[in-house]
């Protein structure tokens, strides 16, 4: 074990926390300047580990605190060292140990391992790992070599007697002769007290005589009292007890009628009870009663409403019946014709466009004909006109160049034509479809119409229902609220009554129980006992409270950890005090309880869970339920159990009897019934109340979103009119447009075929020309061409005169075809969408697109809903008022029942006020007799001791005779007025008294000759061990000297008080029986040159000489008690040169077993040191100290000898 390492902070010079390199276990040297701090590093490690610190006043430790020239000053300071314990010579099993010592003003504290340690525990700690208070010598501070070179013999011996440890032996010795000293003085007041004794002991011998006569005539006397007193303590007795047996009958009749008041004070409870929740049922029906009417008032005003709009419903939709009949027949007719005419069109269709068909192929032929007819009369034309050919082919050329180009551009715009027709026929097939797409989506807005009517009527009778479902809770949450009030009101008047029987602490504590379990879910807290059981018969209720007193509110848990969990909280949040019984603890030893019918276990009339056993056997196992006290005291005799009876008299096995009038309206039991039935009741409302609650918001949302539903159909109506209507804008015009087009067709169809005749005509024209260049010029027309103009001209004739009968014919069915499609364009058809627009518009309702008899159907149901709603609310009047009259008439009863009892009470409180007054009398009587008994039996006791023969010598005498003889006697006693009567008691005590002093004389005798062997063993051991010490101490002082000066030798002398004036000591075997008086002190000789010569004595030394003996010497008492680690501070600072080499190898030799830490301004003690630290000092006053290099230090100390 040594020092690891050191902290040092506000400790002197050591201003900073200064923590120190862990040191070498072998040697340490420390240099410094004078004034740096190094003796105050080493009184820091004093100031832990060693006594020069102890019992300080203020300015000390004010002293040891650092007082520099900073502004703060310092208010503690600390020093701890860690030692290393590996070799666990510190006996507590870890590898370090830290000691740590803190000062200030007002404080002095020590810490082990960083925990508070006190002082005592510390020192033990240090004796116990070799740091001896015999031995201070591991610790050598500056000036303690140079004193104990400079110190005399009897100095030396001193510190030898320490050493050996004999401070212990005279302690005890001195202890001892005190006490010896104490005893001899007890002895001389022992031998006092029984001179005296002696001399009082003759004088009682002779009153002894006269005493005895006086004896004889008192025991006369004491006989005779004796009888008189038992004549009067029988007369008493026999009164007592005839009292006794006439308040026993008024004590049975009074319990009579006590129960019978009590049955009726319950009863009466029981009544205001009922009474109370009668009136509030009746309150609550009457509430019901008025609302319903209220609500059954403005649904009949609803009705009549309701029955009035369905009137004028009715009306309407009369009127819109027939007109909407007469609409719809029109229809029918209308379609009918259109039916009819559009059949007639279909059929007239066919027959035109053949017509039209033939008409232009005749006319085709007539143009070709006549084409042909004008080639020729042109031709012949030409033949007048033009003299040669070339002139006429000239013409002719020209006139086909000219026809061509106009056949060009007319078969271009034929060719447009057709495709503007093709266009139109398109567009108009497009036009269909979409005027087809627009009917369809007017159908379907029509019948999508009808949908949402039929959904906006679905959903409002879904919204009259939960209306109707609504106002039914609202009427029973009416109804829940006024009993949740009373029940509220019931259950706080029940908290209040059950709390005024119990202190607010534990009223608040239980609540603070409840709340925490809840809080943290803490399933093991199961209650309060009152919570946990139920008592199966009525009458046990009063035995059950009072044998359970306080603890029916004490909380039951199932562990004490729990326990301790409820009560840290209620700790700290301070609220209120209960008790728990924790059920892991609970261990009850109930005793057996007797098989009999007349003592029941209390614990059997109780309903409980049976994880709850343990605490009911500790609250109620040792009771049984008796029918009065005689048998309960017996049960109590015979089976060591607590009983009580049903009326709540105790009788408890130690003893007590508890009883008296119980109120029955204070019952414990009552109230926490009261309060769980109204806090059942409330919860069970409560909650329905809640439900009812939710389920109305739940009917609010459902009726909101509803609202919300039927709103968006209604949009959805609206905008499929709208769309309806945009739809019918979009089917007219694209009827328009259908027109246009035909007629375009139509207009295309003449434009193309009146191109194509024309075009057939040109090219004819161009193949005549064409022909006639071919031919040769003549002077006129051929025959054949002459037979062909007038052929052809009655042709065309022929063609003219049919065309004029196709055209008549066409004409007149093109004029049917166009009156029947104006008339069903025109007339049927439009007239057909007014119809249905007509009635589209009679079948709207005014909040939709629902039609009249939707509305009439929705009002007739509602109309029928109120009615079936009238029709319960009536029933539930008439039920109210049913039951309100019940109510009303149980009310009436159970007031005349209460008033009754309430009669009966009174007649009993009466008859106990009468009671009472023959109880006062009662009392007054007994008490008189229990006095005179009390005063006889105190007269027997002031008698004394009675001999055997006053029991029976005068029982059978009379009172008179027994007066006469008392009377004789006394007067013979006069005469012995002056007689000491309490010789014989006198002579006793003394007796006693001298036989306890001789006693105690000698036990204080042997006491004195063991403390004076005692004294004698303690010489004896004292001398032994300075003998034996100073015999190590010297073969120690020889070899450690003959190692520092190897050619010299040294000697310890001890000296004996009969040789003091001799110079020359003996040998020490001479003074091995000597005691402790013969020793004077120790001497020293020494011989530095020569292992022969005598020696000198240190005070014949050289200054340096006597410190190398001092060392030697400190050296020689620190082998006899080796320590874990040295501290030297400065101890060669008087050495010369090669006593400092001895003295570092002799350190460094025993630095393989123990630490050393050294101070040094010489060079000598660095060769051999291990490891090096230097103590540096600032301008403030502050030391510190680091580790340093064997050069570092030697050049200082090189620097220190050069400025010396």
């Amino acid at each position: 074990m040594y020092i690891k390492t050191l902290t040092i902070q506000g400790f002197k010079s050591y201003r900073d926390q200064t923590q120190i390199e862990p040191f070498s276990s072998k040697h340490n040297v420390v240099v410094g300047r004078n004034g740096s701090g190094k003796s105050n590093f080493f009184a820091a490690i004093r100031f832990v580990l060693s006594d020069a610190y102890t019992s300080m006043s203020r300015e000390e430790r004010q002293g040891l605190l650092h007082e520099g020239v900073s502004v703060t000053n310092t208010l503690s300071a600390y020093v701890e060292i860690v030692f290393d314990n590996s070799d666990n010579r510190f006996p507590t099993g870890k590898e370090e140990v830290i000691l740590r010592r803190t000062i200030g003003l007002k404080k002095d504290e020590y810490s082990l391992d960083k925990k508070s340690a006190s002082k005592a525990d510390v020192m033990n700690l240090l004796e116990s790992a070799g740091f001896s208070k015999s031995n201070p010598y591991y610790i050598v501070p500056q000036g303690r070599i140079t004193a104990l070179t400079n110190a005399k013999d009897h100095e030396r011996l001193a510190l030898l007697k320490e050493v050996a440890g004999t401070k212990v032996y005279e302690q005890r010795r001195t202890e001892s002769l005190r006490i010896m000293a104490e005893t001899d003085a007890k002895r001389g007041k022992i031998d006092e007290l029984l001179e005296y004794i002696e001399t009082r002991l003759a004088e009682l011998e002779e009153e002894k005589e006269e005493l005895k006569e006086f004896q004889e005539k008192d025991k006369e006397r004491r006989c005779l009292e004796y009888a008189l007193h038992q004549h009067d303590l029988e007369e008493a007795t026999e009164a007592l007890e005839n009292l006794e047996e006439e308040r026993r009958g008024e004590v049975h009749s009074a319990n009579m009628r006590r129960e019978q008041f009590n049955d009726r004070e319950r009863q009466s409870q029981t009544l205001e009870q009922s009474i109370s929740r009668i009136r509030n049922a009746l309150t609550t029906a009457n509430l019901t009663r008025q609302g319903t009417q209220a609500e059954l008032t403005e649904l009949i005003r609803s009705r009549t409403e309701l029955q009035c709009l369905v009137a004028d419903l009715q009306t309407a939709a009369e009127r819109a019946g027939g007109q909407h009949k007469l609409l719809e027949g029109e229809l029918a007719e209308i379609e009918e014709q259109i039916a009819r005419r559009e059949a007639s069109l279909a059929n007239l269709l066919p027959e035109w466009e053949a017509h039209r068909a033939r008409e232009n192929e005749e006319k085709k032929r007539m143009d070709e004909a006549r084409v042909k007819l004008d080639a020729l009369y042109g031709k012949r034309g030409r033949l007048e006109k033009f003299r040669t050919r070339a002139e006429r082919d000239r013409y002719l050329k020209a006139e086909i160049a000219s026809v061509e180009t106009y056949r060009v551009s007319q078969a271009s715009a034929l060719q447009n034509a057709r495709q503007e027709l093709e266009q139109a026929n398109a567009s108009l097939h497009e036009i269909e479809q979409r005027a087809g797409s627009a009917i369809d989506r007017v159908q379907d807005g029509r019948k999508r119409a009808q949908d949402l009517g039929e959904q906006l009527a679905t959903l409002k009778d879904e919204h009259s229902e939960l209306t109707e479902r609504r106002k039914e809770l609202w009427r029973e949450e009416t109804k829940l609220k006024s009993l949740v009030d009373n029940e509220a009101d019931e259950l706080r008047t029940a908290e209040r009554s059950l709390a005024s029987m119990m202190d607010k602490d534990t009223g608040s504590g239980l609540r603070a129980v409840d709340e925490i379990a809840e809080r943290f879910g803490l399933e093991g807290v199961y209650g309060p006992l009152y919570r946990l059981f139920q008592v199966s018969d009525d009458k046990f209720n009063t035995a059950v409270e009072l044998t359970a007193g306080n603890s029916l509110f004490h909380v039951v848990v199932d562990t004490d950890e729990t326990a301790t969990t409820v009560l840290n909280t209620m700790m700290k949040e301070k609220t209120g005090r209960v008790t728990f019984m924790p059920l892991n603890r609970l261990h009850p030893k109930n005793p057996p309880t007797p098989n009999a019918q007349d003592a029941i276990p209390l614990i059997d009339k109780l309903r409980f869970d049976p994880q709850h056993l343990k605490a009911f056997q500790q609250v109620f196992g040792k009771t049984c339920v008796c029918r009065d006290l005689t048998i309960a005291a017996a049960y109590v005799k015979s089976h060591g159990i607590n009983t009580i009876t049903l009326d709540g008299d105790k009788v408890d096995r130690k003893g007590a009897l508890t009883g008296g009038y119980y109120d029955v309206r204070r019952s414990r039991l009552e109230a926490v019934n009261s309060v769980m039935t109204w806090k059942t009741k409330f919860s069970t409302d409560d909650q329905r109340l809640k439900e009812v609650t939710t389920a109305i918001h739940q009917l609010e949302q459902e009726i909101t979103r509803l609202v919300g539903r039927m709103q968006v159909i209604s949009n959805q109506q609206t905008q499929a009119r709208n769309t309806r209507e945009t739809l019918a804008e979009e089917s007219a015009q694209f009827a328009k447009e259908k027109d246009r087009l035909a007629a375009r067709i139509d207009r295309l169809e003449g434009e193309i075929q009146d191109l194509d005749l024309e075009l057939t005509g040109l090219r004819a024209k161009v193949d005549g020309y064409r022909a006639e260049m071919a031919s040769p010029l003549a002077n006129g027309l051929s025959g054949e061409e002459e037979e062909q103009i007038e052929a052809l001209g009655r042709e065309v004739e022929e063609y003219q005169k049919q065309l004029r009968e196709f055209g008549k014919t066409k004409n007149e069915l093109g004029k049917r075809k166009n009156m029947l499609e104006i008339e069903l364009k025109e007339s049927l058809r439009r007239r057909r969408e007014e119809l249905r627009n007509k009635i589209e518009r009679l079948g709207e309702a005014d909040a939709g697109d629902a039609s009249a008899a939707e509305e009439l159907e929705s009002r007739n149901r509602e109309l029928k809903a109120l009615n079936a709603t009238i029709e319960g609310l009536q029933r539930k009047v008439q039920e109210t008022e049913k039951e309100a009259e019940k109510l009303q008439g149980q009310l009436q009863e159970e007031r005349k029942s209460l008033e009754n009892l309430q009669g009966q009470q009174a007649e009993d409180s009466r008859g106990v006020s009468k009671q009472q007054k023959n109880t006062e009398r009662y009392l007054a009587k007994r008490n008189m007799l229990m006095n005179r008994k009390d005063e006889t039996n105190r007269s027997i006791r002031d008698l004394g001791v009675l001999p055997e023969e006053a029991f029976e010598k005068y029982t059978n005498e009379k009172s008179d005779r027994l007066m006469k003889k008392l009377h004789v006697v006394n007067e013979s006693l006069k005469k012995f007025a002056h007689v000491n009567k309490k010789a014989f008691e006198q002579y006793n005590n003394f007796t006693k008294q001298r036989d306890q002093l001789l006693q105690r004389r000698e036990e204080l005798d042997k006491s004195a000759k063991s403390i004076e062997d005692l004294v004698e063993v303690l010489d004896q051991r004292k001398d032994e061990a300075i003998e034996r010490t100073f015999k190590q101490v010297a073969s120690n002082f020889a070899e450690v000297f003959e190692k520092l000066v190897p050619v010299g030798r040294g000697r310890l002398i001890i000296q004996r008080r009969i040789d003091q004036d001799e110079e020359e000591a003996e040998d020490a075997d001479e003074t091995q029986q000597s005691s402790i008086d013969n020793y004077t002190g120790v001497s020293i000789k020494v011989s530095f040159n020569s292992k022969v010569d005598e020696g000198l004595r240190i005070q014949q030394l050289s200054g340096g000489q006597k410190s190398l003996v001092a060392l030697a010497t400190v050296f020689a008492i620190q082998k006899c008690d080796p320590a874990p680690f040295y501290l030297f501070d400065e101890i060669d600072a008087n050495l010369d040169a090669q006593y400092r080499t001895a003295v570092a190898a002799m350190i460094h030799e025993l630095s393989t077993t123990a630490q050393f830490i050294t101070t040094t301004f010489r060079p000598e003690m660095l060769v051999t040191a291990d490891k090096f630290y230097g103590v540096l000092f600032n301008n403030q006053k502050v030391s510190s100290i680091r580790a340093i290099r064997r050069e570092e230090a030697q050049e200082f100390v090189d620097q220190e000898a050069q400025a010396q």
